[in-house]
Parts: C-alpha cells; structure tokens; sequence
C-alpha cells in the first residue's frame, strides 16, 4: 500500500491524496490548492518567479517549486508567498520594504522575489551589494526593475524578520516508504540497496535540478525515481588532516562551507554554479551522475585528483574520477550500483588551486568552458599540475598533453598543446575555434595568477 505524502504548508498540516508524487510542487499549490502567488515563468529553474521557502533545521532556503517534486517535500515545512504574515495580520516587513521601494513593477515576479528576501534575511544576510547580488541571480525581473530591488534588499538585510522556523510537526518516517509504488524514499542505505537492485531501471533522485526538467518543462516524469536524501550515508560530510569526503545527496550549500575552506579558489566558482535556489537542493553526486561534459563540478573534481566510492549489494569499489567518466553521458557505474560519496585529498605543501568558468552571461548559465587546475610549486618551479577541463570533449577531462608540456617547457608551450587534448565540437554556446582559444587563454590567465600572486584580484575580474 502506497503512503500519502504529508508536509507543512503555511503553518497547516497537509496531506495529500491522489496525486502523483512526481507532480512539481508548483503544479499543486496553483492547481489543488489555488496559491496562485508562486508562478511559472520557465519551468526549469532558471527565473525564480515560482521561488518558496523551505523551513528546515532552524534555516530557511529558498528553492524553485517548478523542478521540486511533491515526493522530495514529505515531512518538510514550506511557506509561499501567502503565508507570510506581519504584526496584526499587517504585510510582512519583506513586503513592506518591497512596496516602500516601488520594488514591484508589473508585479508577476514579486511574489519569486518576496521569497528570496525572506531567505536572505533570515539568514542574517547584510547590505553587502554582492551579497546581495548573489541572493537574487536565480530571480529574473521582467521589467528590468533591479535597482529598487536591491534598495528593498538592503532594507531588510540584517533585520530579524522571523523568529527561527520550528521543526516541523510531522512526524518522521523511520522505514522505507513508497508513494504510487512508483516514488521510493529508503532511509538507510540498506534499503537503498535493495531498491535499486530490484528497480536498476528508476532513476537515482537526489536534488531534482536537473531530473526535475522532465515533470516540469517536459511534463514526462519518470516512471520511477529512488530518493537518495533521506540516507545518512549519502549526506554526511567529513573531513580529516589528509582529505575532504561529501556524500553524494549532499547539497552544494551544505558542502560550500567546507570546500571553500579547503580550496579558496572555489568561493567564486561556486556563488556562479546555479543560484541560491539551484545550490540549496542540488548535489555534487547528481552534477558527477549525468555526466554531462559541461557540468561545473567533474573538472574542479578532476582537478583535484578525486576518487568517487560506489556501492552496491555485491560491496563496495573505488575509482578515480578520471576512470568513472567513460563517454558521453555514460559511467563506469553499474546498474545496481548507486554514488555513496566523493573524496578529495588536500592540497599539499607548495599547492595551488584556481578554476574558471566561461559562459554566454555570468549567472544561471552553462559553462562553454570551465577550467581547473591544481599546481605544485617547489623551488620556484612548477614541479606538478593537474589540469582538467569541461566543455571540451564528450566528457569532462584532464588535459595530460598540456600537463606535459606545463612540466618541460612552461605556459606557452601548454597553451599549444591543448589542441593535443581536445577536439571540441561546434555549437550554439561556441565554436571549436572559440572553445581551443579560451582554453588556452585560461592557461595563460593561470601563468598571471602564480607569477605575481597580488595579481589574483584583478585577474578574477577580467
């Protein structure tokens, strides 16, 4: 027997009977529940206009409800637009600071943006401008209407808005549960296991951001989906004296602080992959699982020599990344396997780290090219470099013909040899010319960067 789905909506307890788990969360609050606040502008999370609030572990997160699925939200707490409430049934301050600013314009996409605010606030965020900047990337105004936004921004920023949400009332599931026999979420990865050694054709569901395109903008869900974010194992986040290990549901937000921290390279890298609403439910497991060649993560995970631990019934085995990716799209994974984590060592003594991404627009894009490239330095010289690149080729790679050249005859020669490595195809993002040319580029942008290190900034700003 099927279970419903029950979660908190506004402060009321909700459960739901008869519809699909794989309906976006957006499609049933507009069409079963008549919140017509939360809207659909492009139904891949791209816009922000459909943007909620998750309330979870004393935080709130601001998420696209157009590619979450009704299944990933049992036992969650989520606030729409028409949820909030200020003092005496008065507007919230939010929407307060929204309407002093004439922040609203046409008004379609307030309520996405309203959203965002609250998120920000609650989080203690400041008047910093980037700060800002980066709380409203995934949050587009079709009205062009930003500069008042961002004075409504600074309004609220820093002011504590809302108490910490409570934990939500429903209670937690201890067992396996499956919705429509067809939306299984184990919570523990020996029911994992035996899930996706009886269902090897469900597809491996962690934050939805990319899986989630197929109920929204294709509206052909899957058939059946295995939720992976309810395992301990495939959320934890360690770290040692020697490595750094995120599991592979671990979302980008909960696993920033620490990457950041080991490898500094990576603060501007991340703020650009996705938005705040992409990087709260998406995973680096999912980004490593597609196996797409312009995915952000695999060439910083390339780079930086890391090893991807799977598992299954028949055991565990280890690999390298640069063995787990084997053409487009496909992957050294087996059919009853399922990603439990990622590891990455350290950098050493005398190493450096720095990555790049090239896209069409700075935010919410793909990347044409994205660069990484792990260096050591002894003596003054370079005695070692990792070098990986996405955008390239069918699959994320290392450029060894270019690392070779670094090692004998330096930058210039490396800059050469990339077309060694890598035979790009054409496309609307870039040429084959462009995509040698930038990649080069990058390597020479890298020379600048570990010549004079005072230099980092302004290179980062070109």
């Amino acid at each position: 027997m099927a279970d419903n789905i029950r979660f908190t909506l506004n402060d009321e307890l909700v459960e739901i009977v008869g519809v699909p788990a794989m309906t976006t969360l957006l499609d049933w609050l507009r069409e079963h529940r008549g919140l017509r606040g939360t809207k659909e502008g492009c139904a891949e999370g791209d816009c922000g206009a459909c943007t909620v609030v998750l309330e979870r572990q004393g935080r709130r997160d601001a998420i696209n409800s157009c590619i979450v699925l009704l299944g990933q939200i049992d036992g969650q707490s989520v606030r729409t637009v028409e949820g909030l409430r200020g003092a005496e049934g008065g507007p919230h301050p939010v929407q307060t600071a929204m309407a002093e600013a004439d922040a609203t314009q046409c008004g379609f996409c307030t309520p996405g943006f309203v959203m965002s605010a609250l998120a920000y606030a609650s989080s203690g965020g400041t008047s910093d401008p980037d700060a800002i900047h980066d709380a409203l990337a995934g949050n587009l105004c079709r009205c062009t209407g930003y500069r008042p936004i961002v004075e409504a921004m600074t309004r609220i920023a820093g002011l504590a808005v809302e108490p910490p949400p409570a934990p939500s009332p429903v209670s937690p599931r201890t067992a396996s549960i499956a919705f429509d026999s067809a939306f299984f979420a184990p919570r523990s990865l020996d029911e994992l296991l035996a899930l996706r050694a009886d269902h090897p054709e469900a597809l491996l569901l962690a934050g939805a951001t990319d899986l989630g395109l197929l109920a929204s903008r294709a509206r052909t869900p899957p058939k059946a989906v295995i939720q992976l974010t309810h395992v301990p194992e495939l959320t934890a986040i360690s770290s040692t004296a020697d490595k750094i290990t995120i599991g592979a549901a671990a979302t980008y937000a909960a696993a920033a602080p620490i990457l950041i921290e080991a490898f500094p390279g990576l603060r501007a890298y991340l703020s650009r992959l996705g938005s705040s609403q992409i990087r709260n439910m998406g995973t680096i497991g999912g980004n490593v699982g597609t196996a797409s060649p312009i995915g952000d993560m695999p060439p910083v995970l390339l780079a930086l020599e890391a090893s991807v631990t799977l598992v299954s019934q028949r055991g565990m085995r280890e690999l390298l990344l640069d063995e787990f990716f084997l053409d487009y799209r496909k992957t050294a994974l087996a059919p009853d396997e399922i990603i439990q984590s990622l590891s990455m060592p350290r950098l050493w003594e005398g190493e450096t780290f720095h990555c790049d991404k090239v896209s069409k627009r700075r935010d919410q894009d793909i990347s044409t090219v994205a660069g990484a490239y792990r260096v050591r330095i002894r003596n003054g010289k370079i005695a070692d470099a990792r070098l990986a690149f996405g955008g390239m080729a069918a699959t994320p790679r290392r450029a060894r013909a270019a690392e070779a050249a670094l090692l004998k005859d330096g930058f210039a020669a490396a800059a050469r040899a990339i077309a060694m490595d890598f035979k790009p195809v054409d496309d609307w993002r870039g040429s084959a010319a462009y995509r040698l040319q930038v990649a080069a580029n990058l390597l020479r942008r890298l020379e600048l960067r570990l010549a004079d290190p005072r230099r980092v900034l302004e290179v980062e700003a070109l």
